[in-house]
């Protein structure tokens, strides 16, 4: 029996497991990504996969293939994370040449995240969908597209970058990346928080108890409020309008037939976030009106989808 790796590295939680050529998930190890440096980072990746290689029983060079889903912005030709977004002052993070050499094989697969979660999304699908999107809401946000039955990669790994389009041309928040106004700036787990400040001194007459000078202070905060607090109230409402900017953009430009969503934030608050979609798209969607729904793999689904495409080559397309 074949053995294959997969590895879903996030800006919060780096994870890898061992599947057969099923996509039976044989074992899995995880930490949380470190900071410092993308060799640190590199490190954790190996040191993960040996883990999960080890509660396998199987050696690393006995792997006939790898997936990565990973954070970007990629270099593809080099196999690298070049500067992410999300984890400040790293760099470059070699991925794809330090993991063919511990596995001994050339048949590692880099891709974006949310790409490697459509291949997921699609591989596990009992109708496997010509057209869809799958979007993460997490510490960061993007997404993968298949479109005709063709995922969108890009030349370089880096289509699917939604959450760095413009939704707000007057660019109030700045995002993690630098550039003013873009989706993940409003949105995401890490910029909520300072969105919340934002309202709060920009927002007259709005009391609230959340411990905005606090450094734990965090988006997990604002939706536990949520109900309770009038400024937790008007992040919710606010960050609403501008998810439905966003998911009308993704459904206006692919006319997906089904949209799945994952993503710590949209997994913990599946009603407070998508709910408003779901009830606006008919009003702000000029073409079909796409299928929203939560994801059934949890936070699996990028890891399961790196895993399908390690087991398809890259390409996470099933064989009768």
């Amino acid at each position: 029996m074949a053995h294959y790796v997969g590895v879903d590295l996030g800006a919060t939680n780096l994870r890898a497991v061992v599947g057969d050529d099923r996509a039976e998930i044989r074992s899995r190890a995880e930490t949380p990504t470190p900071r410092g440096s993308g060799i640190a980072i590199t490190e954790a990746v190996l040191r993960v996969v040996r883990e999960a290689c080890s509660a396998a029983g199987v050696d690393p060079t006995d792997v006939a293939a790898a997936g990565i889903g990973s954070i970007g912005p990629l270099d593809l030709a080099e196999g690298v994370i070049d500067g992410p977004a999300n984890i400040p002052d790293v760099g470059r993070v070699p991925l794809v040449g330090p993991l063919s050499e511990l596995l001994d094989t050339d048949r590692v697969f880099l891709h974006n995240d949310t790409i490697a979660g459509v291949i997921g999304e699609r591989f596990h699908s009992d109708r496997n969908p010509d057209d869809m999107v799958y979007v993460t809401i997490s510490s960061g946000l993007g997404a993968g597209v298949c479109v005709d039955g063709h995922v969108l990669s890009g030349w370089d790994g880096n289509a699917g970058e939604v959450g760095h389009m413009v939704v707000d041309p007057d660019g109030a928040m700045t995002c993690g990346c630098g550039r003013d106004g873009h989706w993940e700036a409003y949105c995401s787990g890490n910029n909520i928080p300072e969105y919340a400040r934002y309202l709060a001194e920009t927002t007259d007459g709005l009391p609230t108890e959340l411990a905005l000078d606090s450094p734990d202070f965090s988006a997990v905060d604002v939706f536990d409020a949520h109900g309770d607090d009038p400024l937790a109230d008007r992040v919710v409402e606010r960050v609403a309008d501008w998810n439905v900017v966003g998911f009308t953009n993704l459904a206006n430009a692919y006319a997906p037939l089904v949209v799945r969503v994952g993503g710590a934030v949209a997994l913990n608050n599946p009603e407070i976030v998508l709910d408003p979609v779901r009830e606006r798209l008919e009003d702000t969607t000029f073409v079909n009106v796409p299928d929203v729904r939560l994801t059934d793999m949890g936070d699996d689904v990028v890891v399961k989808g790196a895993l399908a495409s390690a087991i398809t080559d890259g390409t996470g397309e099933r064989t009768a």
